[in-house]
């Protein structure tokens, strides 16, 4: 399966990833705010194993992101923490390299959110994002997410496919305008 934007296309994860998915897991340019990760690529392999059962079942889906001009791997995200019968999903493990396109996060949600809300069928979208990741925060805002409450740690928000329409094509013109 592929999802493909103007510049860059998400493929869904593999074995042969291991080294890619641990070398932006462990480099300190981009981990700040991921979650730890124990071990060494064998470890992220043995990972990788447990993911591919999840996703043969439907509940978990884990993307690698390319350069569409040359294939060239730049980044991960991943669909998961599927509520109820397609009532909510979390997406996150977001991760883009300096390889990036320079609309590779706004093409990263769309097609998130198209394959979750109109291939998937979900809902809603539910997040948590650590309040020091001021970027990623004011990114989701801009798409309009909504701020529900807070934990010590994180913002809670939440996304609905309609309030994603209102934005989409201004998204979409914001790319095909500048790229």
């Amino acid at each position: 399966m592929e999802l493909r934007g103007k510049t860059i296309y998400l493929r869904l994860a593999q074995l042969t990833d291991a080294n890619f998915i641990h070398s932006l897991r462990v480099d300190k340019r981009y981990n700040k705010h991921l979650s730890k990760i124990d071990g060494n690529v064998i470890k992220q392999r043995e990972w990788l194993i447990e993911y591919k059962k999840r996703e043969i079942l439907g509940t978990e889906y884990y993307f690698i992101i390319h350069r569409q001009i040359d294939s060239l791997p730049i980044g991960t995200v991943r669909i998961y923490d599927f509520l109820g019968d397609k009532d909510s999903f979390c997406w996150g493990s977001w991760i883009l390299n300096e390889d990036k396109t320079r609309y590779a996060a706004l093409e990263t949600a769309l097609l998130i959110y198209d394959f979750a809300f109109f291939n998937l069928g979900f809902k809603r979208c539910h997040m948590d994002i650590r309040k020091d990741n001021i970027k990623v925060i004011n990114f989701h805002k801009k798409f309009g997410v909504k701020i529900i409450s807070e934990t010590e740690l994180d913002l809670i928000g939440h996304y609905f496919p309609k309030d994603y329409l209102i934005i989409k094509e201004d998204i979409i013109k914001v790319i095909n305008n500048n790229s």
